[in-house]
């Protein structure tokens, strides 16, 4: 990240302090006034110590009380300050991430496609955390070392320029010192915040795939794969701490011990006939204190600085992802039948390799269509087209006669039942599941369970449509999962209902569940299949056959037998594989 992303990225994050203004100037002042009082109490001890060290009397006594009050007067201002950062920083941390979520929510399947999982949600928890330390600490260290520095320095000039020029001449060194830091140290930040990136990512498969790597005994492979890729997160964190060991605090400390030698040795050559008094010296000791601790304090908080520029780069990248799911039209237009037709419809993911090659089909409302095919032919990107998950490149999808993107977004997800492979289920209840936060009263979740038949296991359960449901649903069968899918979208009420191999993974048990489960769920609804298992699509009203994207044979399950083609042979093959497993 170069200088002029860091200050882009600088400005944009300034940008979300605007709503919080009011806070943040409070916080501002509170600052300033911690600055002055801490100006105030050394000028207050060096008066005590020229005028009455060796006259003690009341107005002693009256200083030494207005002494140890300023003390706690800084330390009372110093916290609400603090305070007011933290909460505009927790407040703009939220905003960021929100905006993150926001537009994730609105990208296209091709983002997800080329992002890992983990590295979204390394952006979201890991970046944005990093994000609020700069806005909760080092914000407020930056702007109170601007105002300590300020009000110092022009305090000393006022009490002798001399000792003042004799101090600053360490200053220069140290901005060539933060200059070099920051030139040094942005690629290896970058790197670290990487590999960090890879870790989550890392960490995320090997938890969803635990029990493929189980299986396949991959324990050891996956634990050497983690273990390089944090050692090299080691190697880069060391570099960063060695840098900042070398330019930071130590650095920042052996100029102030040298700042201390110079005074002293001025103080020992020209002593008090120079007119130098122990009052001043004790008050330059305690201004050079002020003067470099702040800037020690902001050079070690440089490192988290750097780490906060990348990160919330990082961050702005996901809110700037512009990879966004089809457009759909902002109208009123309404799916009331659900005929679709495509037309010489082409399609490619990488623009291209084409996966759809000029398909074209009709389905009309209440028919039931299917395709079959190899893996890799088209069936899946059908779907994908069909769903507004990808836009075509070719060609025309009516909906109703109408061309699909008339119909706005809420429209067709609405009125489109997607039931997929594998169903994914919510943590919540099982009621939750069914409604998916939808406008949906009890009595519908409970007669859309009835209609697919899942009420029967529900009803078993001790606290039934209030049972709690774990994450992706685990604590059910693959056929129970796939029967609360199915009444989730009955519960919607579609007019189109897509299944996408709905019963690829049950056993041939729960299939029959699921299949009469199936033929209420069609019945006046337009259906398009994806079917792996050939048995489970033959009353079809037309199957097509895909093959490389193409659609290579289409007809009824007798006349694609008739045939003697694509079909025919894989019907002959299944049938073989059932009769050889019974």
């Amino acid at each position: 990240m170069n200088n002029s992303n860091q200050w882009r990225v600088f400005k944009r994050l300034m940008a979300y302090l605007k709503p919080y203004k009011l806070l943040t100037a409070a916080a501002l002042t509170l600052l300033l006034l911690t600055t002055v009082v801490r100006s105030l109490i050394p000028l207050l001890a060096s008066y005590f110590i020229d005028h009455f060290l060796t006259d003690f009397n009341q107005t002693a006594v009256m200083i030494l009380i207005g002494y140890y009050l300023m003390y706690i007067l800084q330390t009372i201002i110093q916290y609400l300050g603090n305070f007011f950062f933290a909460r505009v920083s927790y407040s703009i941390v939220r905003d960021i991430r929100y905006d993150a979520f926001a537009n994730m929510e609105k990208l296209g399947m091709s983002y997800f496609d080329r992002t890992p999982a983990g590295s979204i949600v390394s952006r979201l928890t890991n970046d944005t955390e990093s994000i609020s330390e700069m806005f909760s600490g080092i914000l407020s260290s930056f702007i109170s070392a601007i105002f300590i520095f300020t009000v110092t320095l022009y305090t000393m000039l006022m009490l002798d320029a001399r000792l003042t020029g004799l101090v600053a001449v360490f200053l220069p060194l140290i901005f060539i010192l933060v200059n070099l830091y920051r030139k040094k140290s942005v690629k290896v930040i970058e790197k670290t915040r990487s590999l960090l990136s890879d870790i989550n990512t890392k960490l995320s498969e090997s938890i969803e795939g635990i029990q493929i790597i189980q299986a396949f005994s991959q324990e050891d492979r996956l634990k050497d794969e983690f273990e390089a890729i944090n050692e090299e997160h080691v190697l880069y964190a060391n570099r960063s701490m060695a840098l900042d060991s070398l330019f930071l605090r130590p650095a920042m400390s052996l100029l102030k011990l040298l700042a201390y030698a110079v005074l002293m040795a001025y103080f020992g050559f020209q002593g008090i006939g120079a007119g130098i008094t122990a009052g001043l010296m004790y008050a330059f000791i305690q201004y050079i204190n002020r003067l470099f601790d702040p800037l020690i304090e902001v050079t070690q908080n440089f490192s988290t600085l750097q780490t906060s520029m990348v990160s919330a780069g990082r961050v702005f990248d996901l809110i700037d992802e512009a990879g966004y799911e089809p457009l759909q039209a902002d109208s009123q237009a309404e799916i009331e039948e659900g005929n679709i037709e495509f037309k010489d419809v082409s399609f490619s993911y990488d623009g291209n390799n084409r996966t759809l090659n000029h398909i074209s089909f009709k389905v009309q409302k209440g028919q039931t269509i299917a395709f079959v095919g190899p893996t890799g032919s088209g069936k899946s990107s059908i779907i994908n087209v069909f769903m507004r998950f990808y836009e075509f490149q070719s060609g025309q999808v009516l909906l109703d006669g109408r061309d699909i993107r008339a119909y706005s977004q809420k429209e067709l997800r609405s009125k489109i039942g997607l039931v997929l492979q594998d169903p994914f289920l919510y943590h919540g209840t099982i009621k939750s599941n069914i409604k998916m936060y939808q406008d949906i009263s009890d009595a519908d979740v409970e007669a859309a369970a009835e209609f697919v038949d899942a009420a029967p296991f529900i009803q078993k359960l001790p606290q039934q449509y209030d049972t709690p449901v774990s994450e992706r649903g685990s604590s059910f069968s693959t056929g129970q999962r796939q029967l609360l899918a199915f009444a989730r979208t009955v519960a919607s009420q579609p007019k189109v209902l897509i299944m996408d191999e709905a019963t690829a993974n049950i056993d041939s048990e729960t299939e029959q569940i699921v299949q009469h489960s199936l033929e209420k769920l069609r019945r006046g609804r337009t259906t398009i299949a994806i079917a792996h298992r050939l048995s489970t699509i033959q009353d079809a009203d037309c199957i097509y056959v895909l093959d490389k994207g193409q659609i290579i044979e289409s007809g009824t399950h007798e006349e694609l037998l008739a045939q003697g083609g694509t079909y025919q042979k894989m019907y002959r093959l299944q049938a073989g594989m059932m009769d050889a497993a019974g």
